[in-house]
């Protein structure tokens, strides 16, 4: 055991010995290159000098940044994730200033823009020479995990191999069904095709009406995503819009599902909760967005930026695959641009950064957040890896931009499973979606309006001039003239008055996808079809008649709910029954369930539109500007997957679908039940989150 010891002491001296010569070697090939990098005096110095200038210079930068790093990342937890990555470069190089000055003599010097290139190579240098010297001793590597492992599970008073198994959930934000099948059979995903019918099933689950993650991940993460209608809505009785990826409202959906549960969530006993929208009960937070708008220490989730950037050559790594990233995606959009490839959406602006934080920072600290969570033998663990659904949303999702970050997702997928090799208890990883996405081009870029525009139109209000110049825009304005006119010699015939909108009671319109709601602020209950006839009597007419729009959800004083569709199709939600022709059959199995259920919600809209669906193409058109989307029904978008391991039961029995958030929810359940990791409830363990209004924002209609 003595000997032992000395060979891996040896060995760690070794590899402390190797990266500084290398970092050395670096630094006197920087320094060779750069007019502006020295280190030699101004009279000039031998090469032997020189070489010890370097090794004193790359020695006292490696200390720095061991010792005085994670000090810097720990004072910077509140910059924002975006901007704490671009200080990286900055930050590393001022500690690059400091170790030139600490050279004796004055022999080292740099400029500021210089020390920034001398840091980041540095640092990248040293980070590959350390993984190639792990990666060539496989059991030095063996043992670094063991010992680690080790000592967070003594650390935390947990027995070790007697534990039962714990579980991983990852979710693979925006990838269908027939998408993770494609990408597995024609080897993109090489790491998912090697569990496929080997060690894992794979099970497609149909999602509610609004086919998107936070209507999916509340009801996957605790158990009811009841009165969530899409990704935006208005709250007549609060007066604010619900915009389910800012905080606040994020903190509120949370809130209100722990209310109707009385259940903290699924992670609520010895959990992790990494770069989801809500917590799921969990203590250790990192990228959680229920908990961002928290301050102090009551927001942990921060914390999970510590864990990562506190190694230098981590936040480095990620510093420069950052960048590389942003000039990736603008090559990328350029090419298409010069290809006329069409669809085509926008993606200049802050676009780049955005798509880089997604598919690089966020992606590498959940990772390794989730890997440090299997070295610490946490029971249950759910992480969202949201890369490909970002990118899908902007390139569409069978782009070449979207199968080559499934590649990406597919390596991160690898790396967790080595990792779970040593850990302290075995792992069953569970890979599951929340959603697809349907391909098609933008609303507004096949008709010429948005649906904004064509909603004013119908309503006889002003809208832009390139609106009026459409077809829509033209159509909707004449119909909406003849239909006033009609109304105003009907109701003068009934010696009646025609119901007049009050000032300032415009409508809002809010798009999801291809799922929009359409409310009227100045009602406070929900206003039936017939209010609407009478105060515009071409609105549900010029939208159940547009091309673009596949049905409508309205309430009738009459009839009930009503599912209005072109051609003067009115049929009552009550009537309609699953496998009937009518307006939703093309929508598939399922659809009138889930309308019917979304119908049922408080704080359904006024107006509930979903675009049309052609089943020959899969196409939708979404009411914002992406050309993948998800939101409402029509095509892949509404078909995720879970692909769990032969050890655990399966899903639902034979000939049974897995149906809804909800339902989903009760399967990881049950799972964890299986694994011996028994939930409990609220009122034992899990602590309600402190209740946040949500958010007051201005309308961004269209």
């Amino acid at each position: 055991m003595v000997a032992g010891r000395w060979r891996t002491a040896g060995g760690a001296v070794f590899r402390v010995v190797v990266v500084w010569g290398v970092s050395t070697a670096t630094m006197l090939a920087l320094a060779g290159l750069l007019p502006d990098f020295r280190l030699q005096s101004a009279d000039g110095d031998s090469v032997t000098r020189t070489a010890v200038t370097a090794g004193w210079g790359a020695g006292a930068f490696g200390l720095l940044g061991a010792l005085v790093w994670p000090v810097i990342v720990r004072a910077l937890l509140l910059v924002p994730a975006l901007v704490l990555g671009l200080l990286v470069f900055f930050l590393n190089g001022s500690l690059l200033l400091i170790a030139l000055w600490l050279i004796p003599d004055g022999r080292g010097a740099a400029k500021p823009e210089t020390a920034v290139v001398v840091a980041a190579v540095m640092s990248a240098v040293a980070s590959a020479t350390s993984t190639a010297l792990a990666v060539r001793d496989d059991d030095a590597y063996r043992r670094r995990l063991s010992r680690l492992a080790h000592r967070r599970s003594r650390r935390r008073g947990d027995p070790g191999a007697s534990r039962a198994p714990g579980t991983v959930f990852v979710q693979l934000d925006g990838v269908g069904h027939d998408v993770l099948r494609r990408a597995a059979d024609s080897g993109v995903m090489p790491t998912v095709a090697s569990w496929l019918g080997d060690t894992h099933r794979l099970t497609p689950w149909r999602t509610d009406w609004s086919s998107q993650t936070s209507a999916s991940q509340l009801g996957i993460l605790h158990g009811s995503n009841h009165d969530v209608p899409a990704f935006r809505w208005y709250e007549k009785d609060r007066r604010r819009i619900v915009v389910s990826n800012r905080p606040a409202s994020a903190a509120e959906l949370q809130r209100r599902a722990i209310a109707r549960t009385a259940d903290g969530g699924l992670l609520t006993v010895d959990g992790a909760s990494r770069g989801n929208l809500f917590s799921g009960g969990a203590d250790q937070l990192a990228l959680v967005l229920s908990v961002a708008a928290r301050r102090g220490r009551a927001n942990r989730s921060r914390a999970g930026y510590f864990a990562y950037f506190s190694d230098p050559a981590n936040a480095v790594r990620t510093a420069v695959s950052f960048v590389a990233e942003v000039v990736r995606e603008i090559g990328e959009s350029t090419r298409a641009r010069l290809r006329g490839d069409e669809p085509r959406v926008g993606r200049g602006g802050l676009y780049p950064f955005i798509r880089a934080f997604a598919t690089v920072v966020e992606r590498d600290v959940v990772v390794a957040a989730v890997m440090g969570d299997m070295l610490a033998g946490r029971t249950a663990v759910y992480a969202d890896l949201v890369a490909y659904d970002e990118v899908a949303h902007h390139s569409g999702p069978h782009s070449r931009d979207a199968q080559a970050v499934l590649e990406r997702l597919d390596r991160s997928l690898a790396l967790i499973a080595k990792v779970a090799e040593h850990a302290p208890r075995t792992y069953r990883i569970v890979l599951l979606s929340d959603h697809g996405q349907s391909p098609g081009s933008t609303f507004e870029d096949a008709y010429g309006l948005t649906l904004r525009d064509l909603v004013r139109a119908g309503c006889g209000l002003p809208v832009p001039r390139r609106a009026e110049r459409s077809k829509s825009g033209a159509e909707a304005r004449d119909a909406a003239r003849d239909a006033l006119r009609t109304a105003l010699h009907r109701e003068v015939e009934e010696d009646g008055e025609l119901e007049q909108p009050v000032a300032g009671s415009d409508p809002i319109v809010l798009a999801s996808g291809n799922l929009a709601l359409i409310s009227f602020p100045d009602v406070p209950h929900r206003v039936s079809r017939e209010e609407i006839r009478r105060r515009y009597p071409a609105l549900l007419p010029t939208l159940a008649d547009h091309p673009g729009i596949g049905f409508l959800l309205v309430h009738s004083e009459e009839q009930g709910s009503v599912v209005l569709a072109g051609g003067g199709t009115a049929v009552p939600l009550a009537d309609l029954k699953e496998g009937d022709a009518g307006p939703l059959a093309v929508f598939g199995p399922g659809a009138v369930d889930a309308v019917r259920r979304t119908d049922g919600f408080p704080h359904v809209a006024d107006i509930m539109v979903n675009s049309m669906y052609d089943p020959r193409t899969g196409v939708v058109h979404a009411f914002e500007e992406q050309i993948g989307s998800h939101g409402g029904l029509g095509g892949e978008q509404s078909t995720a997957f879970v692909l769990s391991p032969l050890e655990l039961s399966p899903p639902v029995p034979p000939g049974v679908e897995l149906v809804g958030a909800e339902r989903v929810h009760r399967v990881l359940r049950r799972w964890l039940r299986e694994c011996e990791g028994p939930q409990v409830p609220i009122g034992t363990r899990a602590a309600r989150p402190a209740e946040v209004p949500v958010t007051r924002d201005k309308a961004v209609e269209g």
